[in-house]
């Protein structure tokens, strides 16, 4: 097997072994990795690969947003509708090439990473918090 496909496989087995709290902070880290790379490509001129990652970004943020269940606590009707204006934005950001919405997004999602690894880790110490593990 060549290197990418060892790759694929380690990722494959990561994403299938993952608890649902590691999967949210997964999630999380590649969202913000693709609205970096986006920012950098749009910077550079680089229309198509700015393209992609922007796609990729909206998807997980359909993802995030699908799995997220708002009856579990009291702010999920907000994050809701962070993941909304994200959606809207990146599509926008997209559309114009708009590196500005994407510094937008960017600050919005990498506070939030940060919130959910936190979370991640105070489950995983066996400490309540809120059920996070089963909310996106």
């Amino acid at each position: 097997m060549n290197t990418q496909l060892h790759r694929a496989r380690y990722v494959q087995d990561a994403i299938a072994t993952a608890s649902p709290a590691r999967l949210l902070t997964m999630l999380y880290d590649r969202l913000v990795r693709d609205i970096g790379g986006a920012e950098l490509a749009i910077m550079s001129g680089d229309r198509t690969e700015a393209n992609s990652l922007l796609l990729h970004a909206q998807d997980i943020v359909v993802e995030l947003q699908s799995s997220l269940d708002i009856t579990l606590w009291e702010g999920g009707r907000g994050l809701q509708e962070i993941y909304r204006y994200l959606y809207s934005e990146l599509i926008s950001a997209n559309i114009h090439k708009d590196k500005a919405k994407v510094a937008v997004c960017l600050r919005i999602v990498e506070p939030l990473r940060e919130a959910w690894h936190e979370a991640a880790l105070l489950t995983a110490g066996g400490l309540s918090v809120g059920n996070v593990a089963n909310v996106g």
